[in-house]
């Protein structure tokens, strides 16, 4: 299921780019602006709650098709274009295992805890006794 969830995000990353694609800007300010809702973590700064709602809000797809479509209607580029980065970027980080945050702590997220792998006894091979 792991590796589905992983395909699907770089799909959703791939319609992202190809939906930058439409839009008039150069594609260096894809590069550059990529990373920016990243910004978010800074919440964390005042504690988990607010990291987790500030992260969030920089993370939800929902949200960023909403800026996009917005754009869109009312034929604003920067609203598209900041749609666009939103989107491509919460589908980039989860498929990297990077989910929405629970206000438990940064590690804590929908799609599993970051950091923390449970192998089946499959995955982990012969155990010598």
């Amino acid at each position: 299921m792991k590796a589905t969830i992983k395909l699907e995000e770089l799909a959703m990353l791939l319609l992202g780019i190809y939906a930058f694609g439409f839009l008039h800007y150069e594609w260096w300010w894809f590069l550059v602006l990529f990373l920016g809702p990243d910004l978010g973590m800074i919440g964390y700064a005042f504690g988990n709650k607010a990291g987790a709602v500030l992260y969030n809000l920089f993370h939800h797809r929902g949200l960023a098709i909403m800026i996009y479509l917005a754009g869109a209607f009312f034929l604003i580029p920067v609203l598209q274009l900041a749609g666009v980065i939103l989107f491509s970027h919460a589908a980039f980080d989860r498929m990297l295992g990077y989910g929405l945050k629970y206000k438990k702590g940064f590690k804590y997220t929908h799609l599993g805890e970051i950091g923390k792998e449970k192998m089946t006894k499959k995955e982990q091979g012969p155990q010598l006794s």
